[in-house]
């Protein structure tokens, strides 16, 4: 039986497609301290094979290989990331104003040391730091970009807690 009951679905993992696995893996298991689950491997596209028929569905019959690695948040949300041999090796413009997915968001209290790790291993601090509430809170935000161009956020504080504190016009 079916019930419409409707509730949060709890976030799994997000797919990110870089030019080189290894170094990948490097940088965000060293500067983000996400957890190696799997460590990089080559997937081929064979029929006999459940992996292999997954991702023939979802990539079609145009690949013949690409590298996978897992990694985990702290929280055990996953991060698959990618690497394909002929794909386009630079990150695609960043534009926001575009329909798709355009940023992720980490959190970090001590955002200060993380931008810094980030630009120590090639990454790029793309704005200022700045605060939501600066008379009020302490929540700070600033979007970055790791060394492959891929942009993200992140905040010091939980998505929930800031923004249950209302409108930041002030």
């Amino acid at each position: 039986m079916t019930t419409n009951t409707n509730y949060p679905k709890s976030f799994s993992h997000i797919g990110i497609t870089v030019p080189n696995i290894k170094e990948a893996v490097k940088f965000y298991s060293e500067v983000m301290g996400w957890y190696i689950i799997m460590e990089p491997s080559t997937v081929k596209k064979e029929k006999e094979t459940a992996i292999g028929q997954m991702c023939i569905d979802v990539f079609g019959e145009d690949w013949e290989e690409f590298e996978i690695a897992h990694l985990a948040t702290s929280d055990g949300i996953g991060i698959e990331l990618f690497s394909f041999p002929n794909g386009v090796k630079e990150a695609p413009e960043f534009n926001p104003f575009n329909t798709g997915l355009f940023h992720f968001c980490v959190q970090d209290p001590n955002i200060e040391d993380l931008i810094e790790k980030i630009v120590s291993y090639g990454g790029k601090q793309r704005m200022p730091i700045r605060e939501y509430y600066p008379k009020d809170k302490p929540f700070k935000m600033c979007y970055v970009e790791d060394p492959f161009g891929i942009v993200f956020e992140i905040y010091t504080h939980s998505y929930e807690l800031t923004y249950s504190s209302g409108a930041y016009t002030k």
